[in-house]
């Protein structure tokens, strides 16, 4: 993707002449062209010389011509004047050109001058006269190098996103694309107004996004892409197949176009939307562009990668305030199951994303939710001052084992009880990254535990009890020590040897130090366990009845999946 930037440096739109170009050429200017009405529209562009005797001329024209006429069949009264002029503004004409010499020698009628100025129709009479077709021919070969120099532009623009469309560029990628060629600020939003992905063009990201649901709720131009001078946006629909899923906004300077001239930035824009839009249908089954965004944000939580400003900004512009809200961070696993091939994991996960934020909506709880890591969902809950803690984490507890079940009726195996982890609120962005990482910390610990073991259906800090404490220090070398000294012979005998004497430990602990159900739960008749537990002594050198023994090594493999985690 680095090697897009330079296919197209800046976007070129077609500079077609305008009126105070064309007046200054020097075939014009032999003419002592002299501007007597709508001064403040010369820069109108013309996209075509017409020249033409007719009082009724506006029914041949299209808009963008510049009319050149002697006047010569021009009404006499007022009224005939100023329906000429509105007939003439309402298609669209560049302006409007007389010469004198023919019928008027002087100064134009005060009807025409009149209502050329009302209508802020560019209104130029020529004091001398001019071949006309001289005229034409200046003027065409300006508007033809314009028009080949869109194509040219047009065909490199094509190329680009012809690039990206191959490529299965992000969003992200297409949005800065845009951004770059216009030189303007873009912005990705989904139907509900909340920003999906944005470049600010070098601008304050506070500028752009600050209060964006509420402004952007205000600019609705017609059509599938329109301009809203109001505003300055130009924006475009996106999505295919007559199910349009985000509109793409480029924010430029407010104010009119001229008259019958289509934004300079349509064609770029569009062509960004077709690309946006063919790309999510090739890559459907990828991560939701809103999950996208969400775990973003909460990577950059993580990482420092967003400053806390950002966050809030960014998060506010997705629909999910921050400021002023209690912070839950939350962390979702799945237990333990057949191990899936890499794709269908990453298929898995993403459902299991999806579900979480499913929930989340059916309890009308705001939040962010996002991938963690390739194995768990990271959520920061945002709540109001009159949402009760306990009550809006059991709701949602409830409602994504709810969604789970129902997922899994119609699958060969019932999915495995999802592992619910919470970490302590906090009241600001700042401390955010805190409760996501406590969060984190007891999902991993709580992994492992049994199911039901707890009295609330989530997992927190002192429910994980020892296991939370040992994976804490998971880190330290002293625990990794410890696990050495306890375990190490006995791993080292199960890696050389193939065996599963840890395992026949743990079930033993597990068990209560009750070899007979030991035996039962390890599927071994008791001499063959028993003779394992001899194995696992001589190993070792210790003595299993013993319980300080037994409480050791309990620990140290509870320390061991600690660390291996």
């Amino acid at each position: 993707m680095d090697d897009f930037p330079d296919t197209l440096i800046a976007w070129r739109p077609a500079m077609l002449p305008t009126v105070a170009r064309v007046l200054d050429l020097d075939v014009m200017r032999r003419g002592l062209p002299e501007v007597v009405a709508g001064a403040a529209q010369l820069e109108r562009p013309v996209r075509w010389v017409h020249v033409s005797e007719l009082p009724d001329v506006a029914g041949m024209l299209q808009g963008g011509e510049l009319v050149l006429t002697t006047g010569i069949a021009l009404p006499e009264d007022r009224e005939g004047l100023a329906r000429y002029v509105r007939e003439l503004d309402e298609v669209g004409v560049a302006g409007l050109v007389i010469e004198f010499g023919r019928r008027y020698f002087d100064t134009l009628p005060r009807a025409l001058v009149h209502a050329a100025e009302q209508r802020g129709l560019p209104l130029v009479a020529l004091r001398r006269e001019l071949r006309f077709v001289a005229v034409t021919e200046a003027v065409h070969a300006l508007v033809v190098n314009a028009q080949l120099e869109q194509l040219r532009t047009s065909e490199a623009v094509h190329q680009v996103f012809n690039e990206l469309a191959v490529e299965g560029a992000e969003p992200v990628e297409v949005v800065r694309q845009v951004a770059q060629l216009a030189g303007r600020p873009v912005v990705l939003e989904n139907l509900a107004h909340q920003v999906l992905t944005h470049d600010p063009a070098g601008r304050p990201e506070s500028e752009l996004l600050e209060g964006w649901e509420r402004r952007s709720r205000g600019v609705r131009p017609p059509g599938r892409t329109g301009y809203d001078p109001r505003s300055g946006w130009l924006v475009t629909a996106v999505g295919a197949r007559g199910q349009d899923w985000g509109r793409l906004v480029l924010v430029t300077e407010p104010g009119p176009l001229p008259v019958g001239t289509p934004h300079p930035h349509a064609m770029l824009l569009e062509r960004g939307a077709a690309t946006l839009a063919l790309n999510r249908l090739v890559v459907r089954d990828r991560e939701s562009l809103e999950r996208q965004t969400h775990r973003t944000l909460i990577s950059g939580i993580l990482t420092h990668s967003l400053t806390v400003s950002e966050v809030a900004l960014r998060a506010q512009a997705l629909g999910v305030p921050l400021e002023s809200r209690r912070l839950v961070g939350a962390v979702l696993r799945q237990r333990s199951g057949p191990i899936p091939a890499a794709l269908e994991a990453q298929a898995r996960l993403r459902d299991f994303t999806e579900l979480a934020a499913t929930a989340i909506r059916t309890c009308r709880l705001s939040a962010l939710v996002g991938a963690l890591d390739d194995e768990g969902v990271g959520l920061l809950i945002a709540l109001g001052s009159q949402q009760d803690e306990h009550s809006a984490l059991e709701s949602f507890a409830a409602a994504l084992r709810k969604l789970v079940t129902d997922g899994s009726r119609d699958a060969s195996a019932p999915a495995p009880e999802p592992v619910i982890a919470v970490g302590s609120s906090v009241g600001s962005v700042r401390d955010a990254r805190r409760t996501l990482l406590e969060a984190a910390q007891v999902a991993d610990a709580a992994l492992h535990d049994a199911p039901g073991g707890r009295t609330a259906s989530y997992y927190r800090l002192p429910d994980v009890r020892l296991r939370g404490l040992l994976h804490l220090l998971r880190d330290d070398a002293r625990l990794q020590t410890y696990v050495e000294r306890e375990l190490g012979p006995l791993l080292a005998y199960d890696a050389e040897h193939g065996g599963q004497l840890v395992q026949m430990l743990r079930i033993y602990l597990d068990q209560g130090r009750n070899k007979s159900a030991a035996a039962d739960a390890a599927h071994l008749s008791r001499p063959s366990f028993y003779d394992r537990l001899h194995k696992v002594e001589r190993i070792l050198g210790v003595d299993l009845d013993q319980v300080e023994s037994c409480l050791s090594l309990h620990v140290a493999l509870l320390a061991l999946d600690a660390v291996r985690r």
